[in-house]
């Protein structure tokens, strides 16, 4: 077979396929961007050798930092116990304590504004610039709002408390709207023939109709905070990750931060096992519909079919 009549039997095969040629032009695509990035091969490998050298320090984790006292800590422990000022407490005491303090904050702002951006609760101009907003402040992810106000007010969990406040009221202001435009639009017509103004429309038809999904939602959020809470704290706004990068820079001790790292995951998945079972009692598909209270959420109860 000639050369010529192979590239035209190979076109005419690229022609006919689309999902052929589509996959062609991905893996060009995708060698350009290698290309264009710098990425090697022997990086790769050069990494894997530094990935074997890291492993050999950071094991085995070194987990006194479930015991030993963190004099450096900030603000300071005051208690007694080393255990309970120990590195790894503290972190994870300050990271769900800036959760909560974001979540709870989050929400009181990003309600009023899911609202004004839910199109069936406000005129379009109104709706359309709201969401602007809400987008403008998702764009920074709380990486970079930490790094905003830890320059703002100085380094230290309320560095951590702004930071993801902001970054929960565009989030979670989001998913919010998208719950009350999701509403029966039934009781908001009715509501709406009676003359009622569109913020009570809003507070006492939409919210309430939505109240399960906006609960879900909140402890969702919650979740997501705890786990980025070790993030901020590495640019100086509380949390965990304060203490991880006290171990980082410039001890570099990778046995503490392995420690440091294990004792988050074991608090996360125990924290997203709780939600999930209170969030149960407010989405469930096959059970009926019934309005939430705040007593529910602190003692769950199974939910009956």
């Amino acid at each position: 077979m000639s050369e010529k009549t192979f590239q035209a039997r190979l076109m005419q095969l690229v022609t006919r396929r689309p999902v052929l040629r589509i996959g062609l032009i991905i893996v060009v695509l995708l060698i350009l961007i290698i290309n264009h990035l710098g990425i090697t091969l022997w990086k790769l490998v050069e990494g894997a050798g530094n990935l074997k050298r890291l492993g050999a320090e950071a094991l085995p984790p070194d987990f006194s930092v479930l015991t030993e006292r963190a004099g450096w800590a900030y603000p300071a422990c005051t208690y007694e116990s080393d255990f309970l000022c120990s590195p790894a407490v503290i972190g994870m005491t300050q990271t769900i304590e800036i959760a909560i303090l974001a979540t709870v904050f989050g929400m009181i702002l990003s309600l009023p504004l899911a609202a004004m951006a839910a199109t069936n609760l406000s005129p379009p101009w109104l709706a359309q610039s709201t969401r602007q907003v809400l987008a403008a402040m998702r764009v920074l992810p709380s990486l970079i709002w930490a790094l905003i106000f830890v320059i703002v007010v100085g380094i230290g969990p309320l560095a951590g408390v702004l930071a993801m406040t902001m970054y929960t009221v565009g989030y979670l202001g989001k998913l919010q709207y998208e719950a009350l435009e999701g509403v029966s639009k039934e009781p908001l017509e009715v509501a709406r023939t009676m003359g009622l103004p569109r913020w009570q429309v809003a507070r006492f038809f939409a919210i309430p109709e939505a109240s399960n999904a906006l609960l879900s939602q909140m402890l969702f959020m919650f979740e997501y905070n705890v786990r980025h809470g070790s993030v901020i704290g590495l640019v100086g706004a509380g949390g965990i990750g304060w203490y991880m990068n006290h171990y980082l820079s410039p001890f570099q001790q990778y046995d503490k931060v392995l420690a440091l790292i294990i004792v988050l995951y074991f608090v996360v998945v125990a924290i997203d096992q709780i939600s999930l079972r209170v969030r149960r009692n407010f989405i469930d598909g096959d059970a009926e519909y019934r309005k939430p209270r705040w007593r529910d959420v602190l003692i769950t109860r199974d939910v009956q079919g």
